[in-house]
């Protein structure tokens, strides 16, 4: 263990000297990374990655974690953290991970992969003065997996590709997975390479940081990080997967040497559930054909601004047009059933937006991907289909900030984030029942409520952000 020592004293920041291992962390979470922190990969894997492919999975939890970076408060964060996934065989999603598998076999798998890193670290928040923000960014590159008897040995090299670090990172993760009734035990070890570059923009001082903030200057070199632990998982049911790891992290003093790190162990746990869909075949369910038509769809949609939020308000018939900015978007939604049923149908779900900022900006696109629940109500003793009602949970990306969302967050002295969670509320109704003609026989027409949201500023791997913004749509909705 390094000796104590003291830490140069920013304005507005009262600096301890670091204080050896950190505290464990408990997690309540599903596949994302600790955030400003970097513990070893191993440990936010979850079971889904074993699940045969055509299934969809979707979660929710809570982290606990101490901070890598130093801070004027708590030194350990509570954080919600959502979990999107997809096993198909070609593409996937596994929380922050996503790619193409180029090969998959028993013994070998090859795939392009996207990691989004969640290293980040806002000197505003900690009332520091004269540090720049280190931001987070996606790392792309290969992965390489072998599997035998002797277990499973992967290895990874990725690079930054939205210019924040400009480094590159390569890691080596052993486990060994084994069966103990119904759990699934998989001890692992990992190595990790982190760039000079990578290291330089997260951990290091600028000269012009230095004289701005009173923190010595800092050039760390490239870092090596090793860890170990146990992951474990089992099935309560069919379609929910609970695991529970827990590992360690040692990371390299050119980390944790750095004047604005707080630690150089970090000690995590990780528990969560997932609850899966698999897709059907033709004719796999009431909802398709035999032939599988049916099992998708397509909608568009436009409408405005809202005032008030889908929670509590526009929910029970507010829907007042935004006094903040009136800005309308327009819509066009696919769909594929991944779970049909007599009541409720489940379905995967991509969506693209049209902004209009009414010239306070330029216009600009979002993108939504989320799994809804769709419920199905029927006239009274009778099989017809009367109206069907929805509810969607996923993510959504803009191109820039909503000025909406601009207006809101700066009145509460708020952060912005491109990335939210996305909320979908849909109620509409059959056309067949209105009209008799064949080309509108799938088809439905209601209101579709849209709805961006950093989920109450707990979400880290949202941004933290504090509101979200509304709209109000008119829908028109086909399946095929």
């Amino acid at each position: 263990m390094e000796s104590p020592r003291v830490l140069p004293q920013a304005p507005g920041l009262q600096l301890t000297p670091r204080t050896g291992p950190a505290a464990a962390a408990a997690l309540l979470a599903l596949g994302l990374a600790v955030p400003g922190a970097s513990p070893a990969q191993e440990i936010l894997r979850t079971p889904f990655e074993e699940v045969p492919a055509g299934t969809f999975g979707l979660g929710g939890g809570e982290l606990i974690d101490r901070r890598l970076y130093i801070s004027d408060g708590n030194r350990h964060k509570a954080d919600v953290v959502p979990l999107y996934l997809y096993e198909g065989k070609r593409l996937f999603a596994h929380g922050t991970t996503a790619g193409i598998h180029l090969l998959d076999s028993e013994s070998l798998a090859l795939d392009l992969l996207g990691r989004y890193r969640l290293t980040w670290f806002e000197p505003a928040d900690e009332n520091i003065d004269g540090l720049l923000e280190r931001q987070r960014t996606l790392d792309a590159g290969i992965s390489a997996t072998w599997r035998g008897g002797w277990g499973e040995l992967n290895g990874k090299w990725l690079a930054d590709t939205l210019g924040r670090h400009d480094g590159q990172t390569a890691e080596l993760n052993y486990r060994f997975p084994f069966d103990l009734g119904r759990w699934s035990i998989t001890p692992w070890a990992s190595w990790e390479w982190q760039s000079s570059a990578l290291t330089r923009y997260y951990f290091g001082v600028t000269p012009g940081e230095s004289e701005a903030s009173g923190f010595a200057a800092y050039r760390p070199g490239d870092a090596y990080n090793i860890g170990w632990g146990v992951n474990a998982s089992y099935p309560l049911t069919e379609n929910i997967q609970f695991f529970a790891n827990a590992g360690q992290t040692w990371l390299d003093d050119e980390i944790g040497d750095s004047p604005i790190t707080d630690t150089t162990r970090i000690d995590t746990v990780f528990v969560g559930a997932n609850y899966l869909f698999r897709t059907p075949g033709p004719g796999g369910g009431s909802s398709g054909s035999r032939d599988g038509s049916g099992l998708w769809s397509w909608r568009v949609n436009g409408g405005y601004a809202a005032e008030g939020n889908i929670v509590g308000e526009i929910s029970v018939g507010d829907i007042r047009r935004s006094k903040d900015a009136d800005t309308p978007i327009a819509g066009f939604t696919v769909g594929r059933i991944v779970r049909p049923g007599p009541r409720v149908d489940i379905y995967a779900k991509g969506a693209i937006f049209r902004h209009f900022e009414d010239g306070l900006q330029d216009n600009f696109f979002s993108y939504a991907a989320y799994i809804m629940a769709v419920g199905k109500g029927y006239l009274p003793w009778s099989d017809q289909e009367s109206f069907r009602f929805g509810f969607g949970y996923g993510l959504s990306y803009a191109d820039q900030i909503p000025i909406l969302e601009e207006i809101k967050q700066e009145k509460d002295g708020e952060r912005t984030s491109h990335l939210l969670t996305y909320l979908e509320l849909t109620v509409d109704f059959p056309l067949k029942n209105f009209f008799r003609a064949a080309s509108v026989r799938d088809c439905y027409a209601g209101t579709t409520i849209v709805h961006r949201s950093g989920i109450f500023g707990s979400a880290t791997f949202l941004g933290s952000v504090h509101g979200g913004s509304n709209w109000v749509t008119l829908h028109l909705e086909c399946k095929r």
